[in-house]
């Protein structure tokens, strides 16, 4: 037998450590995702003050339906062309390979993201916000694929998890930053700041040897690629039942993830009063927590694998303990009559909802690579993220008419989506993964 390399023997000293690497830049690089998308959100208390969005200060701040249509626009504009662009992201990152196609998508957000800057109209944010989301969509199909080609799938939830928490660890940097930046700056140094911090990341990127130090294939991997060799890839990917499934999850629970995002500051704001400086430990609070979760989350399905279930079982009780963690959230709306000064009880409730949210999204990102292999797991997630970018923009439509005045509608749809999903789920996939003897390198066999 030739003897292994570190892109060969996934269990060498080497090669462990540089998908750990891998791991952590995927990790900073959707912690700037998340920064970049967020910051329209942190300033929403600011924009009241900006004539063109439409504040009016006659009114109380449960009746301003110019400004939060126009604010709720801003985002489903993004929300339209994050979902627009996942449909070709994901395919254009597979033909190109993940470090160039990741470098591409890294530089247009950064630069859509500093241009927010600039806008002098509502047009104008919509505009940036377009742009941004074309540049976003790259981010999941490229760090999806780069954890199928440097994980074995009992590690790979666990890593999802990890650099999926990039989307926490943003709400631990961005408010303090935003805070401090807007209050010597203005609003736009927000802009500015985070967008600048994606083109350093870009330069590091494109120093790490990507390419040479990747691992092999894998035997779940090598058994899956039949799936893709029966004809062209986008007449295959449209009659097999995973695509639909995994389309459907993101559809039903990609907005209720963007409600928490875009509207917690708000709704500790008008609720409570907070501004984003007071709002700041509640929002770190929810995403420490939201951290957690998601490593947990995407822990749990591996170790049950480990302990001799099987992929399909791992994953689906993981996604279950998930979906039912979310639902206390229906009772958020109770919570400003029942402590009317106190803003942890709802805080608390949509912390455990959103973490419980991040361990169902390590898991349902992974199942792509359980079911395809590794040359369609972009254009399958770019599939998934577009349909949960149209399902982001229609619960968008709902809370952008309903939060002020009918929460108990928009929480009890953001508790019950989960379990709804994973029922279809399961209803169209009863079994995950290739054959379920546990992987091992190609070079090994």
């Amino acid at each position: 037998m030739p003897s292994m390399t570190p892109s060969t023997d996934p269990n060498s000293t080497t090669a462990t450590s540089m998908r750990w690497a891998v791991c952590f830049l995927l990790f900073l690089a959707t912690t700037i995702n998340y920064m970049d998308r967020n910051v329209f959100g942190y300033v929403e208390p600011l924009l009241h003050d900006v004539a063109f969005m439409g504040w009016n200060h006659a009114a109380d701040k449960f009746h301003q339906p110019v400004f939060d249509n126009n604010f709720g626009n801003v985002l489903i504009y993004f929300q339209f062309a994050y979902g627009f662009g996942l449909l070709f992201a994901g395919r254009v990152i597979d033909k190109l390979g993940t470090k160039t196609g990741y470098a591409i998508a890294i530089g247009i957000w950064a630069l859509a993201s500093m241009s927010h800057s600039l806008v002098t109209s509502v047009a104008g944010f919509c505009i940036a916000r377009i742009f941004l989301g074309l540049g976003e969509s790259g981010n999941f199909p490229a760090a999806i694929k780069a954890t199928a080609e440097w994980f074995p799938s009992e590690e790979r939830a666990k890593a999802v998890g990890l650099f999926n928490s990039g989307s926490n660890a943003s709400a631990l940097i961005a408010p303090a930053l935003v805070a401090a930046v807007t209050v010597k700056f203005g609003w736009q140094a927000a802009f500015l700041t985070t967008g600048s911090m994606g083109l350093i990341w870009l330069v590091v990127w494109m120093l790490f040897p990507y390419n040479r130090l990747r691992r092999g294939a894998t035997i779940t991997q090598q058994r899956l690629e039949p799936v893709t060799r029966t004809g062209p890839l986008w007449r295959i990917l449209i009659t097999h039942r995973g695509t639909y499934a995994f389309a459907i999850g993101k559809f039903l629970t990609d907005g209720v993830w963007w409600f928490y995002l875009f509207y917690l500051p708000q709704f500790l704001n008008r609720n409570y009063g907070l501004s984003l400086k007071e709002a700041y430990w509640y929002i770190v609070t929810v995403y420490v927590i939201s951290s957690v979760g998601s490593i947990f989350g995407g822990s749990l399905s591996g170790w049950h694998m480990n302990r001799g279930h099987s992929v399909n079982h791992g994953r689906k009780l993981a996604m279950l303990i998930c979906a039912l963690c979310v639902m206390p959230v229906i009772f958020v709306p109770h919570m400003s009559a029942l402590f009317p000064t106190n803003a942890w009880p709802a805080t608390l409730l949509i912390a455990l909802a959103a973490a419980a949210h991040q361990g169902w999204s390590a898991n349902i990102f992974s199942t792509p690579a359980d079911m395809f292999p590794s040359t369609a797991v972009s254009t399958v997630v770019g599939i998934g993220g577009a349909a949960g970018a149209l399902g982001g923009a229609c619960f968008t439509w709902i809370v952008k008419r309903n939060l002020s005045l009918h929460q108990l509608l928009v929480f009890t749809l953001a508790a019950s989506a989960y379990i709804v999903a994973l029922t279809i789920f399961q209803l169209l996939v009863p079994r995950l993964g290739a054959p379920s003897e546990p992987e091992l390198p190609l070079s090994a066999t």
